[in-house]
């Protein structure tokens, strides 16, 4: 049985992210899904002085290692300021001490959504075009606009185009 490792790149309890990143996971049949949530790997704000005085911070190495056990990694990315969320990127800058190729050459499938008309598609744009150097292979990337209008808790995608298009992408994933 495959592995999927799945987390929203956001800190809120109730991230509309951790709820797409959740639903994508269980759209692949046959696998063994674990859902990370950030606010377990909780860390000081990465610096190298932090880094020389303390090595890499305990949580940073229990990340990588969790992203190594995945046979795929679905991240839904929040859209803070058209980046990154401010937790996910410190994990990341964390992660990326350990090894340059911070996803160990694991396919990926990168999402993203926001309450908003674009979807959080500039933070997908960055991270489709940044992890590749960071040993990410990308195999897919979907944006779901307007959360609220398109997703519902108990049925997942309502929009039918919109599922059919995640559906696509799921379905021409192997891994």
């Amino acid at each position: 049985m495959k592995k999927i490792i799945a987390f929203g790149a956001s800190s809120s309890k109730t991230s509309i992210n951790k709820q797409l990143a959740t639903y994508v996971a269980n759209q692949f049949e046959n696998s063994h899904i674990e859902i990370l949530d950030l606010n377990d790997y909780e860390m000081p704000v990465f610096s190298v002085d932090k880094e020389k005085e303390s090595g890499i911070h305990p949580l940073a190495l229990q990340f990588y290692e969790k992203l190594g056990t995945a046979d795929l990694i679905i991240i839904s990315f929040a859209e803070h300021n058209g980046a990154y969320s401010a937790a996910f990127k410190n994990i990341f800058d964390w992660i990326s001490r350990i090894n340059s190729k911070t996803f160990q050459e694991k396919p990926m499938l990168l999402l993203s959504t926001s309450p908003g008309p674009r979807g959080g598609a500039t933070v997908l744009e960055i991270a489709k075009n940044r992890f590749p150097f960071q040993g990410g292979v990308i195999k897919g990337t979907f944006s779901l606009p307007s959360f609220g209008a398109n997703f519902d808790s108990e049925k997942g995608i309502i929009n039918a185009d919109l599922k059919s298009q995640l559906l696509e992408i799921v379905n021409s994933i192997e891994f």
